[in-house]
């Protein structure tokens, strides 16, 4: 078992970019999605309490945290299509998105434009 240090890291998405914690490792990753007013920090009692290996991405929602710099709209649509950017630039295939009020409409929307399917 590796143990990975989480970075810091920004993302493009449109008209600007997005901050996520991020820590690679065993997955499924974690896509962590805050609430409304939250940030990545959040989701720091959960993340300490996951193992020292699991992979994770905890972003701030445009508008928050360390992306107040970027624009709205901010709007649902808006808020799953940032964390599409932000797992196909990590090239997650294998994740689970884990979203607090806001965050989980978001991630309602993100999993009705892919869902899951077993094979």
């Amino acid at each position: 078992m590796t143990t990975n240090a989480p970075t810091g890291r920004y993302f493009d998405v449109e008209e600007g970019q997005v901050y996520a914690h991020v820590r690679e490792g065993d997955g499924p990753a974690l896509v962590f999605l805050h609430y409304w007013g939250g940030s990545h920090r959040t989701w720091r009692p959960v993340i300490e309490r996951i193992g020292p290996s699991h992979a994770f991405v905890a972003h701030d929602h445009r508008g928050w945290g360390e992306s107040t710099g970027v624009p709205g709209p901010y709007g649902m649509e808006q808020l799953a299509d940032d964390a599409q950017r932000v797992i196909e630039s990590l090239e997650c295939t294998d994740y689970v998105v884990v979203g607090h009020s806001m965050g989980g409409k978001a991630a309602q929307v993100l999993a009705a434009r892919r869902p899951w399917s077993r094979s």
